[in-house]
């Protein structure tokens, strides 16, 4: 209940911060959409050069059998080398959220994290984060934008591991782990007003 007001007063904040500055984009990043993944975000502009991002995503449903159920938030400070929302950017963003994985059917192992778990274990737990992340945004036109962005970071997570997928019977808890890599995706289509 506390995570959703402070989301809502995020969210708020920067409907307010807009309204002096008339420069506010809403997005949504079509790589999670393919993944069937709701996703959507909210950017303002603070300064001629200078934007602040709220994006989130949810997956509550079973996808072909596979458990990927998840949520996420993702703050970020952008700064745009040109102007806001036209250009190159580089970024610094936060992350958190709660994930519930198995039956993936992956088998490889990158920088130090071994994704081959995921094929016969279901991993549920937690996760808090730190990036930095370049990105490109492309005009369309007065209102549309397309944007790729990628961001590399660190995740300490804290998950419990189970049997399979469908069983209840925990293997191990309270288990942490350190991820480096890939913290951030995206190929966003942008609506700015």
């Amino acid at each position: 209940m506390y995570l959703k007001k402070l989301l809502w007063a995020l969210v708020g904040s920067m409907f307010a911060l807009s309204a002096a500055s008339q420069s506010v984009a809403v997005k949504t990043n079509l790589l999670y959409d393919a993944l069937l993944t709701l996703d959507g975000g909210v950017e303002v502009k603070l300064a001629p050069k200078w934007t602040a991002e709220l994006t989130g995503n949810l997956n509550a449903w079973p996808v072909d059998n596979h458990r990927w159920k998840q949520w996420m938030v993702q703050p970020e400070a952008r700064y745009w080398f040109c102007q806001a929302f036209s250009g190159h950017f580089v970024g610094a963003h936060l992350l958190g959220g709660q994930y519930n994985f198995g039956n993936l059917g992956t088998d490889f192992k990158f920088l130090g994290t071994d994704f081959s778990l995921l094929k016969d274990h279901r991993l549920q737990g937690w996760m808090v984060g730190a990036g930095v992340a370049y990105g490109y945004s492309w005009i369309i036109n007065r209102r549309w934008n397309i944007e790729a962005e990628i961001g590399l970071g660190w995740v300490y997570t804290r998950y419990s591991k189970y049997e399979c997928d469908n069983c209840g019977k925990k293997v191990e808890s309270n288990r942490p782990h350190n991820y480096v890599g890939p913290t951030k995706a995206a190929v966003n289509l942008i609506y700015t007003f």
